[in-house]
């Protein structure tokens, strides 16, 4: 099929084909959806077509262009096309003949505006919207479908994507980044040339921990890999926390399909009549100057929408798994928050432990997993005592449940074994500690099990107000009792529907409880589920070195404020390293910081400068939270890494630098900052430092913005796990 040339013209930003349908001619009608500095247009005639997505353009501009040439592939419509949607009818027709019917746009009460396309397939009574809305103030967009009918049967859906495009004439030169995980790696960084007939596919088969194996995210750079300040780069990321996939190809003529949503491989629904489905939201954001950029888009998209309070700060908080584990009582629950205390914390959360009873006591992974009874041995006074010996002590009370998960040896099972998932006629695969499993939760009554014991907890026990919500299996079993045999593969679906239920009925009984996302680590690094989560934790690996990397990979896509990042012991539990206590600050210090050890086995000379860094924490935990981050020095291209947080206002700034390794006549010499305001004055202080050790000899003075960000800040890094952080403070006047 011959493709008109004439959207290479369009030379700032990108032709992108969406829902080809074929229509009857009519005069083309412009929709234009605006952003501070982006620009994403439709155009409406025999098909409907995004003609352009980058920097912002004046609607006279757009309005004038010729109409578009012959249709490109189809992405909704024929499904023997690539892309989007595909079906099975109630008389077996496995086609689609999709016409629009009309489209809209408004602007909603948040200031965003909201696009949507309506379709009608021209022989059956079934039904697709797509839906695109427009984040004003972050330069991002949002995009997802809800399919429905009026068959006289179910029909089956084979495939139901958030979001399929088809870009026009992708250079040679296209990269796509994306970040593969495992268990204590995550956050590690691909790189792949979508090169003449290449294709890339990241995916998520598990169930349950969606961001395992790889995260739901990705960058596009155009101009070769992504650079920080230069290039153009679109990112996206799936809001979904099961199975899902992200395609990209690209033909010989240059023409990529850009596909994410639902994993195919794990769908056949079953549709009924007049019962609408809603595909999971996909979120993208253009940049021209790098995936710097792109990155504080998102970052300012999820500070002020999708991220549960993302406008509010985090407390400082110790958990107790890796200073204690399984093994504590009262006491040492005591003394470990005076130590907490001590170090100004502001919040103790108790971990895995607390609850299960006789033979199914909680003292191992093995047993009492689902019974949500507080272990009378360990805790006799209960919850509520730890709650106001926590506030007596001016702290915060948290808790650590795993609320979608049980083991066979507990008392739950044995009442309610129809309440796991399971595979009929199969052997029940087990996963941690050889008995646990996942419950059932397309089954309402499992949810209601799910909230009604949160409620109780959270309602009998007012002093709690965090909690870590852990996930630490997969689907091992693929099968419901609650679901009929023709529709055991809804679980795929089904299951992070009831989850996302679950979590929104208990935020709105419970709304001002923090809630922590955690799944062996950063299984559910994801969007979907931090819509009902305030912050996840970045991995188990709480090594200071690796963390650096694990953080680094995150700050793409996921915001400092959404990132625990806890101080803990060496050497470290899972590496073995042994690193400097300022060095594990300095990394900490770049997210939510906590502490993950037991201060009653540290010395007095580490809880003194465990309380000086918490004091210098508290005083730039606004900038760092809530500020523009920007990445100078990767972890992964050299023997140093260093970023900064900028204030909104450009009023403050903080630097973070590390030496990774050390080789004699290796430095760094000078620092090239970003983000600050040129024409204004600031002062360096360095924050955290050691006694009788200065990190530049610029510290102290007061430099211009344009200096500092045209020769740089000088930085002394001269031994390996060397660290430092400054303040740079605008000067009034």
């Amino acid at each position: 099929m011959r493709r008109s040339g004439l959207h290479r013209n369009l030379t700032c930003g990108l032709a992108i084909g969406l829902a080809v349908l074929a229509l009857r001619a009519e005069a083309p009608r412009p929709l234009i959806l605006h952003t501070a500095h982006t620009t994403l247009f439709l155009q409406q005639d025999q098909q409907v077509r995004l003609r352009y997505f980058g920097p912002r353009l004046a609607d006279a501009d757009l309005c004038a262009l010729p109409a578009g040439g012959e249709a490109f592939h189809a992405a909704y419509g024929d499904q023997n096309a690539f892309g989007g949607l595909a079906v099975t009818h109630d008389n077996g027709d496995p086609t689609l003949d999709l016409a629009c019917t009309g489209s809209s746009q408004v602007q909603e009460a948040t200031g965003s505006i909201l696009t949507t396309l309506e379709f009608k397939d021209r022989t059956h009574p079934f039904y697709l919207s797509v839906f695109i809305r427009a984040h004003q103030d972050s330069d991002t967009f949002d995009t997802w479908t809800r399919i429905r009918h009026e068959e006289g049967r179910p029909l089956t859906l084979h495939r139901a994507d958030s979001a399929a495009m088809l870009f026009d004439h992708m250079p040679e030169t296209a990269w796509v980044t994306s970040f593969p995980s495992s268990w204590a790696s995550e956050g590690r960084r691909s790189g792949t040339a979508l090169g003449t007939e290449r294709s890339l596919t990241l995916e998520n088969r598990a169930g349950v921990r969606g961001a395992f194996g790889t995260n739901p995210s990705f960058l596009l750079s155009l101009d070769g890999p992504a650079a920080e300040t230069t290039g153009r780069v679109i990112a996206g990321a799936l809001a979904w926390s099961g199975a899902w996939h992200i395609s990209l190809r690209r033909d010989v003529d240059g023409l990529m399909s850009l596909e994410a949503g639902l994993n195919a491989a794990n769908l056949s629904y079953h549709l009924k009549p007049r019962t609408p489905f809603e595909t999971p939201h996909f979120l993208f954001t253009f940049s021209a100057q790098g995936k710097g950029q792109a990155s504080r888009n998102l970052h300012r998209w999820a500070r002020k929408v999708g991220l549960r309070d993302g406008d509010k700060l985090r407390p400082i908080l110790l958990n107790s798994w890796e200073g204690a584990y399984f093994t504590f009582d009262e006491a040492r629950l005591l003394k470990m928050m005076d130590g907490v205390k001590t170090m100004g914390g502001e919040m103790f959360v108790v971990d895995d432990g607390w609850f299960g009873n006789g033979a199914f006591a909680r003292d191992d992974d093995k047993r009492g997993l689902g019974d949500w009874q507080v272990n009378a041995t360990k805790l006799p006074h209960g919850l509520s005592y730890l709650a106001k010996e926590a506030e007596s002590r001016g702290l915060k009370f948290g808790l650590w449940v795993e609320p979608e998960m049980a083991n066979t040896e507990s008392q739950l099972v044995k009442d309610h074994p129809d309440w796991i998932l399971q595979t009929a006629g199969r052997p029940l695969n087990k996963g941690r500690g050889g008995t646990q499993v996942v419950l059932d939760l397309s089954n309402p009554k499992v949810q209601d099990f799910i909230v009604g014991f949160m409620d109780k907890l959270l309602t009998e026990h007012p002093g709690i107000s965090y909690i870590k919500w852990d996930a630490n299996a997969d689907f091992l079993n693929v099968g419901s009792t609650f679901l009929g045999p023709q529709d055991q593969s809804h679980i795929w679906v089904e299951y992070t529907r009831g989850l996302y239920s679950v979590l929104g009925r208990i935020q709105a009984k419970h709304p001002a409880v923090l809630f922590k996302d955690c799944a062996s680590g950063g299984g559910r690094m994801d969007y979907g589920n931090l819509a009902y989560a305030h912050e996840f934790w970045t991995s188990d690996n709480t090594d200071a070195l690796q963390r650096l990397f694990i953080q680094w990979s995150a700050s793409h896509v996921y915001p400092a404020n959404a990132m625990a990042s806890h101080v803990t012991v060496v050497p470290n539990h899972t590496t073995g390293r042994t690193v400097p206590l300022k060095f594990r600050f300095d990394v900490a210090m770049t997210g939510r910081l906590g502490f993950e050890l037991d201060p009653a086995k540290m010395s007095a000379e580490d809880l003194a400068f465990s309380k000086s860094a918490v004091d210098v924490y508290k005083g730039i935990r606004p900038v760092v939270q809530q500020g523009d981050l920007y990445r100078l020095l990767s972890p992964f291209d050299g023997p140093f890494a260093a970023l900064m947080y900028v204030a909104e206002d450009r009023g403050r700034a903080v630097v973070f630098s590390y030496s990774l390794r050390h080789l004699v006549g290796q430095e760094l010499n000078s620092l090239r900052l970003q983000g600050l305001d040129p024409e204004a004055t600031y002062t360096i202080r360095e924050l955290n430092g050691l006694p009788k050790r200065r990190h530049s000899a610029w510290e102290g003075r007061t430099f211009s913005g344009r200096t500092l960000l045209e020769m740089g800040l000088p930085v002394d890094l001269n031994h390996e796990y060397d660290s430092a952080v400054f303040e740079l403070v605008k000067v009034q006047g």
